[in-house]
Formats: structure tokens, C-alpha cells, sequence
């Protein structure tokens, strides 16, 4: 069709030059889509690279330790993807036997494989004809096209998925589906696409009728929760507590410190004085830090750090919390909140 010809024209000559596209190797196209899932490019590459100078292979992924996957996840985010990315590895070798399946419809069983990634992996590794929707295909759909469907509804998800594979090139899957995600993502970009240079201006529903800005349409809004999160930071003979996270909340399989958590904002110096684990040490520093916001996805934290300093010679009995030297506390999968802290208080190094 001409749409898929003009944009795969266009990709030929203005595809970024990225390592994941010199390589059919369904393991290493995997790997980048997962990375690159709600991460730019910009700041995936150097995990691609490190994820695949210390796991070159799907089964030298899957033998890892998950600890050592999340440190050096560290800094991406959404933790859910390294440990699903994980567990992928693993069922790849355990019921596949290490080769992962060729097919759309089979891909989508693996862990963290849906459509989108499946799509992308089975057109490039496999070059099965099946359309990549994603943000940018969606973007790039919905203005040429002029299509006002909801993308977050199941009716609009359907629509936007035919439509792609109705305009797929059935012979070179792979690259039409790069072209599309190319230029959602480098031309026809949410704020200041480049219209007035654009192969389809003439062509396009939403330039013509100038609501560029108002497509695609999302409705969908999702409700911000607000945690405020008071860490103590307990330090004796130069090492600190730290605790991993294994409850199925944010951050899991992550370490931080002593948390208390609050459903209010709460005045430091009642926090300290309240803290129960605190009374049983005599003598003690206690150097409390400005409230932090950092912003998730769906979460606004309120982080508060309250450096307490324990001079007590012989720790309190009962007092059975792990320490960790700072060489120790610079290996562990960490927030990133957590680790530019340290990294401000010189407790660990900047990497």
C-alpha cells in the first residue's frame, strides 16, 4: 500500500542506528523492547548494553541471581519488567528449551510478554505479519487517519490493532513496524511534531483540520495515591541498616531502610519521638533531612530521611536489624531515591 511504502521510505532514510536493529536474535530484541517499555531510548541504551555484556544469552539471564538482574536494573524503573524479565528468562529455558517460541499467539504466554511486545518480537526475530501497536503507532494512526477512538478502550485498542495490520507491509512485517515506531517516536512526536516537513501533510486528517493536538484520545485517567515515607537511616560503627522489600508493593525485592510509614504528613520531631525502635538506644545523633517528592507512575511519595547515629558501644538487645557496610550497601539493587541519598551523604560513591 502507499501509506506502508512512503513510511518505510522514509524510515530507510532516517532510522536511528541503534544496536537492538542489527540483530534478528529474538533474546536481544526482547530485551530492548522490555527496556524500552515507558523508558526512552536515550536512557535504555546503557542497560542495553550492560544487560547484555553480563547476560549475552537467554539462559546466562535466566541462571542469574534476581538480585543481581535488579542492581543492575537499577535507575529504570518499574521493577515489575526486571523481575518479569526474569522470570521469562527462566521459562524460555525450562519450556522451550531455551529458544523462544516464533509465533505471536505463543509469545503471549511467556511473563510479561503482551501483545505489543510479542508483535514486536514475532515481526522482527520472526518476521510474522503482525502489526506493533504502540504509544507512537497509536499517535501516528490516529492523526493521519483522523481517528477519535478512546486508545485506552478495548473498542478503541481493536480498532487501532486492525487497522495497522490492514495497512501492514505483508511482506517486510519487521520493517514497517520499526518504520511506524520510528517516526511516532522521532517525527510525528506527542508536543511539536514536525508537520510542516512531514511525508504525509497533505495526506493527513489531523493537520488538515488542524486538531494535531487533540489526537489521539486517551480518557482513561488514572487515580494518583499519596504515601508519605519516613525512613530512619540507623548507622553504627559505619554501617547502616538495610531491609529488602518482599511484599508485593512498589520497589519489591529492592532494599531501603527503616521505614515508617504514615497516612498524613507528620512533624519530625514527633516521628522520632514516637518511634518505638529508637527508645531502646541511649545515646544516639539524630540529623533530620528536608522532605523529597519523587513521582511513579501512579504514586506521588513524600520521602523524609532522619539520619539517627548510634554511639551506644553494644547494640540494645532484641535489636536484630542486618547492618551493611557502605561496600555492601553500593551492591545492592536499590530505589533511586534511595541511592541518590546515600550518594549526597557520601555514604556510597557516585557511579
Amino acid at each position: 500500500m502507499k501509506f506502508a511504502q512512503s513510511i518505510m521510505a522514509w524510515y530507510q532514510d532516517n532510522k536511528r542506528m541503534l544496536p537492538w536493529r542489527e540483530t534478528k536474535d529474538p533474546y536481544k530484541i526482547w530485551l530492548s523492547e522490555i527496556i524500552l517499555q515507558q523508558t526512552r531510548v536515550a536512557q535504555g541504551l546503557p542497560y542495553y548494553a550492560a544487560f547484555t555484556k553480563n547476560f549475552p544469552t537467554v539462559e546466562s539471564l535466566a541462571k542469574a541471581k534476581e538480585q543481581n538482574v535488579l542492581r543492575l536494573w537499577q535507575g529504570l524503573g518499574y521493577y515489575s519488567r526486571a523481575r518479569n524479565l526474569h522470570r521469562c528468562a527462566k521459562t524460555v529455558m525450562s519450556e522451550y528449551n531455551g529458544n523462544f517460541p516464533p509465533s505471536f499467539s505463543e509469545l503471549q504466554n511467556l511473563p510479561g510478554i503482551g501483545p505489543y511486545t510479542a508483535a514486536a518480537i514475532a515481526s522482527i526475530a520472526f518476521n510474522e505479519c503482525v502489526a506493533v501497536v504502540d504509544g507512537n503507532v497509536f499517535r501516528v494512526l490516529a492523526r493521519v487517519f483522523g481517528i477519535d477512538l478512546d486508545i485506552a478502550s478495548n473498542e478503541g485498542k481493536a480498532f487501532f490493532f486492525a487497522k495497522a495490520n490492514e495497512l501492514i507491509d505483508k511482506k517486510d512485517p519487521a520493517n514497517f513496524n520499526q518504520a511506524m515506531m520510528e517516526f511516532g517516536a522521532t517525527w510525528c512526536t506527542p508536543k511539536n511534531p514536525k508537520c510542516e516537513e512531514c511525508i504525509f501533510k497533505k495526506s493527513c486528517v489531523a493537520y488538515t483540520k488542524g486538531v494535531v493536538a487533540l489526537l489521539p484520545v486517551k480518557l482513561k485517567k488514572t487515580k494518583v495515591r499519596k504515601r508519605y515515607l519516613n525512613y530512619f537511616i540507623l548507622e553504627w560503627n559505619k554501617k547502616i541498616v538495610m531491609k529488602k522489600r518482599d511484599a508485593k508493593d512498589i520497589w519489591q525485592g529492592l532494599y531501603d531502610f527503616y521505614l515508617n510509614e504514615t497516612t498524613r504528613p507528620q512533624k519530625p520531631g514527633q516521628l522520632v519521638e514516637k518511634e518505638e525502635l529508637l527508645t531502646l538506644i541511649k545515646k544516639k545523633e539524630v540529623n533530620i533531612h528536608e522532605a523529597r517528592k519523587h513521582i511513579l507512575s501512579h504514586q506521588l511519595l513524600s520521602v523524609r530521611f532522619i539520619w539517627v547515629k548510634i554511639n551506644d558501644q553494644v547494640l540494645p538487645d532484641g535489636f536484630s536489624l542486618p547492618f551493611y557496610s557502605s561496600k555492601q550497601v553500593a551492591s545492592l539493587p536499590k530505589p533511586i531515591v534511595i541511592t541518590r541519598f546515600l550518594e549526597e551523604m557520601g555514604f556510597i560513591s557516585k557511579v
